[in-house]
């Protein structure tokens, strides 16, 4: 045999545990993330079910973005010296207990702390999860393994509300959260059979104060563009995705909640695109790519003005696919210019990232209010835009 003929088969085989492994980061993060979203599908059911303003529902449905960003900012103070495997087993399998809570309560100030929690244990994963992937793969599958993971987000995002306003739709907003409880301690389960046992990062800096952790990532130019980057994302993704289904479910439109569900198969695009992201970054690099896809993401919104609904499929079709596209992006960013402290990097990144879409969701919901959606869109559009003035300083990295 050839070197060449014995060097295709060793290739091949190199390609297929790389796309086994990646799947399965995908799965991971689908399992992961899927409460984050998921509940928005059944917001107007929410608003009925507990009687209180639009506005107040999404600001309790999305106050789960609040604990994902404390627990960013713990673990990037304290997760030199967690182990990555246990720290996300555990924290998802902690995680159904939040969510079995959500199927009992009828009190909207005990639902948002539930969702709270939700957000502490999801983000611990999350952090934890992405700080495995930087320190498991090499630097050349670290952009393909994290484009994975926002890959399994997008997932989550679209099997999520499906399954959500459909199990909702057919067997009640109670079990509904029992169903995603029961995923969750799968997710659990699926973590410590299949990540390898791994040491805590950094033990060699384990000694220094917690503090030092943050003085490299805040004192890098790059990195304080990707977590503003970060912040304007999902302030924008959570507007739009929160408030978009009082539009859709109101005349014009005038959707049930199961047609409601099934309108998020305009996220079946971002699963394909998503994937391509360090093609974008490597190919145009990350200000062109971020400036590009978030473009791509203002015309979306404009679609959502307009009166029809395949128009307005379309529109939150094109959002998602640049916002998902431009966080993949910004997190691969991350982790390339974050030589050291990447735990840190990525808890202030993820923790900037969902205080982002957690004003998103007050601010939007009081414009949506008190002015209406023509004004949202307008808000959102300069807010992405904004976005793009500040990837301008990103710099592609050096090979």
């Amino acid at each position: 045999m050839t070197t060449s003929e014995h060097t295709e088969p060793t290739r091949l085989r190199m390609v297929a545990a790389d796309s086994w492994r990646f799947g399965l980061v995908a799965l991971i993060a689908f399992l992961t993330l899927v409460d984050l979203f998921a509940t928005q599908a059944i917001l107007p059911s929410l608003v009925i079910k507990f009687g209180v303003s639009r506005a107040t529902m999404g600001f309790a449905v999305n106050a789960s973005t609040f604990g994902m960003a404390v627990a960013g900012i713990a673990v990037a103070l304290f997760g030199r010296g967690i182990d990555r495997r246990n720290g996300i087993w555990i924290s998802l399998a902690i995680l159904a207990v939040p969510t079995t809570l959500l199927s009992q309560t009828d009190s909207i100030v005990v639902f948002a702390l539930l969702r709270v929690m939700q957000g502490l244990c999801m983000s611990i994963a999350f952090t934890l999860t992405m700080a495995y992937l930087a320190e498991h793969f090499s630097a050349r599958q670290t952009t393909s393994a994290l484009a994975a993971y926002v890959t399994g987000n997008v997932a989550s995002n679209f099997f999520g509300r499906l399954m959500s306003a459909a199990v909702a739709d057919t067997f009640g907003i109670s079990t509904n959260f029992l169903t995603f409880a029961a995923l969750n301690l799968f997710g659990a389960a699926l973590v410590w059979f299949t990540l390898q046992k791994t040491s805590a990062m950094m033990r060699s800096d384990a000694g220094e104060p917690a503090r030092a952790a943050w003085k490299g990532p805040l004192g890098n130019a790059e990195l304080r563009a990707c977590f503003a980057i970060g912040f304007l994302i999902l302030f924008v993704f959570i507007g739009t995705f929160t408030y978009v289904n009082f539009q859709l479910v109101a005349a014009p439109l005038s959707l049930s909640p199961m047609a409601l569900g099934l309108v998020y198969f305009v996220f079946l695009p971002s699963m394909l695109t998503t994937p391509l992201a360090g093609r974008v970054a490597a190919g145009f690099g990350p200000r062109i790519g971020i400036g590009t896809t978030l473009a791509l993401a203002i015309l979306g919104l404009l679609l959502l003005l307009a009166p029809r609904l395949p128009i307005v499929l379309a529109g939150m079709a094109l959002v998602a696919i640049g916002t998902f596209l431009a966080q993949a992006i910004a997190t691969g960013h991350v982790s390339r210019t974050a030589s050291r402290d990447r735990a840190a990097a990525s808890g202030i990144y993820l923790a900037s990232y969902y205080a982002g879409g957690l004003a998103g969701s007050f601010v939007i919901g009081q414009i949506y209010d008190r002015i209406g959606w023509t004004a949202c869109v307008a808000v959102l559009a300069a807010v992405l835009a904004s976005a793009i003035a500040v990837a301008r300083a990103l710099q592609t990295p050096k090979a």
